[in-house]
């Protein structure tokens, strides 16, 4: 075996033995097999540089970069095993005696929306299908683009009046209801699914107006994929316990990370020492307490996304309640929906292995989590 065959092979055991631990997008820390010390593989112009004695002096490529690409292989293959694809509910059955020998039947009109209707050739009923919308007197489309604008910026009033260009009249809090409704049900069917997240993540706080008292929201966020796991509303910033943001995201991942980044906030150590760390050195979190403007160290990633929390809130001109449904319902629209820049244009829960079908997403969803 050539000793490039052999780095190759110490590497792959590197890997699978996972002692290594990601520290962001272009820095990752190996431990060395034979020492007790930790070596940083980092990526530069696209390619990998490793502080060990083998990478450089000898200017080869080591078993700890091979570490690294012999996991981010790895990642990609368990996300693509583990991937959920959420498909468009197509009519495919009759609702009565569930044949498949159906056929389209003519429009079902009403003032404010057109449905299709089916024939079934072996019980010879008619019937149509809105599934999720029923007893709804507006289309999906429509109900769906007035979500859609809310959660790009515009005010309730705002849409209501996109609307009537559309030709529906309808009012502010008629969106409201639609949005309350709908969010809810898909929150309630997103839920039971476990986003395949990555080893490190970001938590930060960004300060409120909540009735006119400031508050802080408190968010925990995927560094590798964006994805925005768990956040929770306190009075105070100094001084609160945040063992319940850890102990969500834990709920909502099923996992804990390698990394824990934040600023130097003591109440996220203090959580950290009691939902993260543990004796062994294996199974221990790293906590990243120490934020740089420039750097490996910076926290970017947080500030864009608080920045989205403040455009809502101003939007709203503040929330009007702590327990408000409206930062749970960002979190969806964020999560599931919006495609980011800095991902390709995919969706956070594209990059954890969740993939939504469709031109419509909002309709996607909303008909797979009304479905008996």
């Amino acid at each position: 075996m050539t000793q490039e065959k052999q780095r190759q092979e110490k590497g792959k055991q590197i890997a699978l033995k996972s002692d290594l631990i990601r520290i962001s997008d272009y820095h990752y820390q190996v431990h060395s097999q034979t020492t007790n010390r930790d070596y940083h593989v980092i990526k530069t112009d696209e390619v990998w540089h490793c502080d060990c004695p083998d990478h450089r002096f000898r200017k080869v490529c080591c078993k700890h970069i091979h570490a690294i690409e012999f996991s981010l292989k790895i990642r990609e293959e368990v996300r693509e095993r583990n991937k959920v694809t959420i498909e468009p509910v197509s009519v495919d059955s009759c609702r009565f005696c569930h044949s498949k020998n159906i056929k389209k039947y003519g429009i079902r009109r009403n003032k404010h929306t057109a449905i299709q209707r089916f024939s079934c050739s072996d019980c010879h009923k008619t019937f149509s299908m809105n599934i999720g919308f029923e007893k709804m007197k507006h289309n999906p489309k429509g109900i769906t683009t007035a979500m859609q604008l809310y959660f790009s910026g515009e005010s309730l009033r705002n849409v209501a009046k996109s609307l009537r260009l559309l030709g529906m009249d309808v009012t502010h809090q008629t969106v409201y209801n639609w949005i309350n409704k709908y969010t809810k049900l898909m929150n309630q069917y997103l839920d039971k699914i476990t986003p395949q997240v990555g080893d490190a993540w970001r938590a930060d706080e960004v300060y409120v107006k909540i009735r006119g008292e400031l508050k802080y929201v408190f968010a925990m966020m995927d560094d590798e994929t964006r994805f925005w796991i768990a956040q929770e509303v306190a009075d105070r910033k100094e001084g609160h316990d945040a063992r319940g943001l850890l102990q969500k995201s834990k709920q909502v991942t099923q996992t804990k990370p390698k990394v824990f980044i934040t600023d130097g906030l003591g109440s996220y150590h203090e959580a950290y020492k009691k939902e993260f760390w543990t004796l062994k050195r294996r199974n221990r979190t790293l906590h990243i307490r120490h934020i740089h403007l420039q750097g490996d160290m910076n926290n970017n990633k947080m500030e864009r996304l608080n920045g989205e929390i403040r455009d809502r809130e101003k939007v709203m001109r503040g929330i009007k309640k702590k327990d408000s449904v409206t930062l749970t319902d960002y979190q969806l629209f964020h999560n599931y929906i919006r495609p980011h820049s800095a991902l390709g244009n995919m969706t956070p829960s594209e990059k954890c292995g969740m993939e939504i079908k469709g031109d419509n997403k909002w309709i996607t969803l909303i008909q797979n989590a009304s479905k008996k």
